[in-house]
């Protein structure tokens, strides 16, 4: 997320140096490379000009903290200035009206709306323990409803028909009488997309707008497009009042433009990241904690938030017990942990919410990506109750077999065999509760050379 951004932040902020004060010629090359930055991640111009000429204002003449190098101060002055431009603080949905709480999804085809309002269901009914209906009004895109009822049937949450003839405010209309008769808490609309901005399309969204009055009228757009997001965004504002945004497909945008644009440009908040393509994969926006992420000082909230709510606290026990009752971590244990793992996108994503992991070479995320888990899961499940019990005695000719059944080479056997020694090894240290040990394991788990010097 955001890599080239934070790549480059990061390089050119370690390179500041300062005596006792941060003076506009001790900044100054510092800032233009901020400003190269920013640019080339294709933040819009006016929201680049504003954020350079507050860095400055603020930065300039600024006593140092006592505990803090000048350096460390001007870093300190950019986050909060990210920050700012972000939006500043979180803002959550608001719900409260006489239920159903409507929620209007609106934005161009091919943003990921459709796939939002299901991740939106989901994280309604669960984080918020809300009764949520969900209906399709796009009858133009070929199942374009079917898929939302797929989606919906996938996660249990409640689907209203609708039909291709209907039309869109009639559709609507019968979401909303059905959601009040069965007292649902939500009732979230997916409206068409189409492929650019139209009067036809506006016309159509600003009718169901006027109808439903929702509380929440949100617009889904792809992190990827950039500053173009933004303009996008205040295109429909123009002619819609939005009350906020979901960027989407943020995990695969390198650049981070959008997240930084558009609250600058249509004065309205982010209030969700899509993540990924899992139904999961939606979390709410904090300004501060993407600000620390882009610096590459980790996001530890969002990442403690994530453990608590997707970690199988009973199996999490059960572990613990069977430390400390002396018994040994086997391979069936190492295949437990690769599966929680999974549950919380893998190692690479817990891994970009963790400090100077902005600094890792690049190739490094991939030996711990998805495929690598993947692999390892398949190794181990090709291998007897007996060899998973008893790791000890899987020599040369054991590796062969479990290398042809898990359609792998006999060296990712070893690699696999080295990574469970190494979780082994901290999983004895965690029963002696040395935390300090346990970092350091955790270190000695990573393909050498990853976590520097």
């Amino acid at each position: 997320m955001f890599a080239n951004l934070s790549e480059r932040l990061s390089k050119t902020l370690r390179n500041i140096s300062g005596r006792g004060r941060l003076t506009e010629d001790n900044i100054q090359e510092t800032l233009r490379e901020v400003r190269m930055a920013l640019l080339e991640a294709d933040v819009a111009l006016p929201v680049v000009r504003e954020f350079i000429k507050q860095v400055k204002d603020n930065a300039v003449g600024q006593d140092v903290n006592k505990s803090l190098t000048p350096g460390q101060e001007f870093i300190k002055i950019v986050q909060r200035q990210l920050e700012i431009a972000m939006g500043d603080v979180n803002e959550a949905l608001n719900l409260a009206a006489q239920p159903p709480a409507v929620i209007l999804m609106a934005g161009l085809q091919g943003a990921g709306k459709t796939t939002s309002v299901g991740k939106l269901a989901k994280f309604l009914k669960e984080k918020h323990k809300k009764k949520v209906l969900v209906v399709s009004a796009d009858v133009y895109r070929p199942a374009a409803i079917k898929q939302l009822q797929t989606l919906a049937e996938s996660l249990d949450v409640a689907f209203f028909p609708s039909e291709n003839n209907q039309k869109p405010i009639d559709i609507v209309d019968d979401a909303l009488k059905h959601a009040k008769l069965n007292f649902f808490d939500v009732l979230i609309v997916d409206t068409a997309g189409r492929l650019h901005v139209d009067s036809d399309m506006m016309d159509e969204i600003q009718a169901i707008h006027s109808y439903l009055n929702p509380v929440e009228t949100l617009f889904v757009v792809d992190a990827m497009t950039g500053q173009d997001a933004a303009n996008t965004a205040k295109a429909f504002n123009d002619a819609l009042p939005l009350t906020g945004v979901i960027l989407t497909k943020v995990d695969g945008d390198a650049r981070g433009g959008a997240a930084l644009s558009i609250r600058h440009i249509t004065g309205k908040p982010i209030k969700f990241l899509g993540v990924g393509e899992k139904t999961d994969a939606l979390e709410p926006f904090y300004p501060e904690r993407l600000a620390s992420r882009i610096l590459g000082m980790g996001d530890m909230l969002s990442l403690i938030e994530e453990l608590e709510s997707k970690v199988d606290k009973e199996k999490a026990e059960k572990m613990a017990n069977k430390l400390k009752k002396g018994e040994g971590f086997d391979l069936n244990d190492f295949l437990e942990q690769l599966q929680q793992m999974r549950k919380m996108g893998g190692m690479a994503n817990l891994m970009t919410k963790l400090p100077g992991m902005g600094n890792l070479p690049s190739g490094a995320m991939d030996m711990v990506g998805d495929k690598s888990m993947t692999r390892m899961e398949a190794i181990i499940n090709s291998m007897t109750l007996k060899e998973r019990t008893n790791p000890d005695i899987i020599k040369g000719s054991r590796k062969k077999r479990i290398a042809a059944g898990s359609g792998t080479q006999v060296q990712d056997v070893n690699r696999m065999l080295k990574q469970f020694d190494e979780m082994q090894r901290m999983m004895k240290k965690m029963k002696k509760g040395g935390l300090a040990k346990m970092m350091r394991g955790m270190k000695g788990m990573m393909p050498p050379g990853m976590l520097g010097r």
